[in-house]
């Protein structure tokens, strides 16, 4: 891509696309990285830690605990039954036995004389109810026994072998759980929706503003004006606005006064270069006259760039630009030059630019192109979050060591002050200057035609 200026004008931006960020290791690799993120993570964190660690205390504690106690106290009245039923052979007995239970405990009671013979079933690790039911049975009663923990879904039964017959309860599952534990649960999930939505709620108002403030600060960095932007949000925020606001305006404030400097100073300097070229023009022609002329001509030249360089953005206001159009004056201008140059445009691009800026940083890395080349390439495209202007040519290039020297003002890779040669040493300065202005930015890298690569990069 072309663009040195030999003469210190470099031409030619940066190695397309951006370094790689460096890996997170451990767990940053898994934080996340906004702030909005990463507040809601502080916030919420500790929460659920108390969570999990009340739920363990809460199962570990409570639920186990009571369901034990509520299966021992059932299976208590269940052998107390077994026992009375054992100790009288009486059937009428026996009823009123059945009779009385039913009527004073809550459970529903039969004998079936025709089951004698239970294997006991294992009960399930993860099946608390059963587990419970099945440690209380083995130590209070001995007898083989089935359980069947839900029986349309509000009852339980429990069968125990006797002597003539199998002992069938029911129990009613309220007797078995404690609705402390759904309460408990309904608690936990409950609040942490309520605290979760807060959370985002609050975190969101809090941060807009910081989001704006970079928005703005973001905004003012491409050149583009921000006039809506107030300071809001809390007192380290506002202060942060407040401190951005007056750094705009004071970088405004010294850029129209420089601009109004420069004014004077290319008027004060343009009168004296005039009167010259007029006189000169009186003395007719002559080789001493001509000497004088190329003279006048190149302090002009040098004024005009000097100039240039100094007046930076100016006063141009940012608007949107077709790139494509902008891109094709400044081809056009080269060719009428002489200068050999493609262009390819594979996407739309509009941006909001400065036209005669960024047309004039076009018009130097084009220029130094033609220069030192025969042949000149140019390419532009959407790449990521950015646009790309690839400037190519098959010109002698620029050392990998000179090419970011050759931005700094006044650097020329032409050691000589020969203005055909060297030029002034600005060229790619002001483009650097100009990319920057806009966001982007200018690199130089080694061309596939041999020469050099200029790459453009303007965020979107």
């Amino acid at each position: 891509m072309a663009v040195t200026d030999r003469s210190g004008q470099e031409r030619g931006f940066a190695v397309t696309g951006e370094r790689p960020a460096r890996r997170r290791l451990g767990i940053k690799r898994f934080l996340p990285r906004t702030l909005f993120g990463r507040s809601l993570m502080i916030i919420l964190t500790p929460v659920l830690l108390m969570q999990v660690t009340a739920a363990y205390y809460f199962y570990d504690r409570h639920w186990d605990t009571l369901t034990r106690r509520l299966a021992e106290g059932v299976v208590g009245e269940i052998a107390m039954i077994i026992e009375q039923l054992e100790a009288t052979g009486d059937p009428a007995a026996r009823q009123q036995i059945l009779d009385r239970a039913t009527r004073t405990l809550d459970l529903i009671i039969s004998i079936d004389p025709d089951v004698t013979h239970l294997t006991e079933q294992p009960a399930a690790p993860n099946q608390i109810l059963r587990s419970r039911l099945s440690e209380a049975l083995r130590e209070r009663i001995g007898q083989p026994f089935h359980i069947d923990p839900e029986v349309a879904g509000e009852w339980a039964i429990i069968t125990v072998v006797m002597q003539d017959g199998a002992l069938r309860t029911l129990v009613p599952r309220r007797r078995l759980f404690s609705s402390t534990s759904q309460v408990f649960i309904a608690w936990m999930v409950g609040s942490g929706v309520v605290l979760f939505a807060v959370a985002i709620i609050f975190m969101r108002n809090q941060i807009r503003p910081i989001r704006r403030l970079a928005i703005a600060a973001d905004g003012f960095g491409k050149g583009r004006d921000v006039p809506n932007f107030k300071p809001e949000g809390a007192t380290e925020v506002r202060q942060a606005a407040h401190a951005f606001l007056v750094m705009r305006e004071r970088i405004q404030r010294q850029i129209a006064q420089r601009t109004e400097m420069l004014a004077g100073v290319s008027h004060d300097l343009r009168t004296p270069l005039t009167r010259m070229k007029l006189q000169l023009a009186m003395l007719g022609d002559g080789p001493e006259n001509e000497e004088l002329r190329t003279d006048v001509a190149e302090m002009e030249d040098m004024i005009e760039a000097y100039l240039a360089f100094a007046r930076g953005e100016g006063g141009e206001v940012p608007q949107p630009t077709d790139l494509e159009v902008l891109l094709g004056e400044v081809i056009g201008a080269a060719r009428r030059e002489g200068a050999i140059v493609a262009l390819n445009v594979r996407d739309t691009m509009m941006l909001p630019l400065r036209p005669q800026s960024f047309k004039r940083c076009l018009a130097n890395i084009v220029g130094n192109a033609r220069r030192y080349a025969h042949r000149i390439e140019v390419a532009a495209g959407r790449r990521g979050a950015a646009f790309e202007i690839v400037v190519d040519d098959d010109g002698p290039g620029i050392p990998a060591a000179e090419r970011e020297s050759v931005f700094k003002p006044f650097y020329r890779v032409e050691a000589s002050r020969n203005q055909e040669t060297g030029g002034t040493g600005l060229g790619l300065t002001i483009a650097r200057d100009i990319a920057r202005s806009h966001g982007g930015d200018i690199r130089l890298a080694d061309s596939p035609m041999g020469g050099l690569r200029c790459i453009i990069r303007l965020p979107v």
